[in-house]
């Protein structure tokens, strides 16, 4: 899954997945978009990145 994860994660804005992070209550100054990724659901990310 690892690398699946960072196929998706090169596919999102940072500004998109910081966003839905937020929406979540996921702390996202100083964190890697990779680290942010493994905190938000599976299907969050797939919506994300088809954008």
């Amino acid at each position: 899954m690892g690398e699946e994860l960072e196929e998706l994660v090169k596919k999102i804005k940072a500004k998109d997945l910081n966003a839905e992070a937020k929406k979540r209550g996921i702390k996202t100054h100083c964190v890697k978009k990779i680290d942010v990724a493994k905190q938000l659901p599976r299907d969050v990310l797939e919506k994300l990145a088809s954008k």
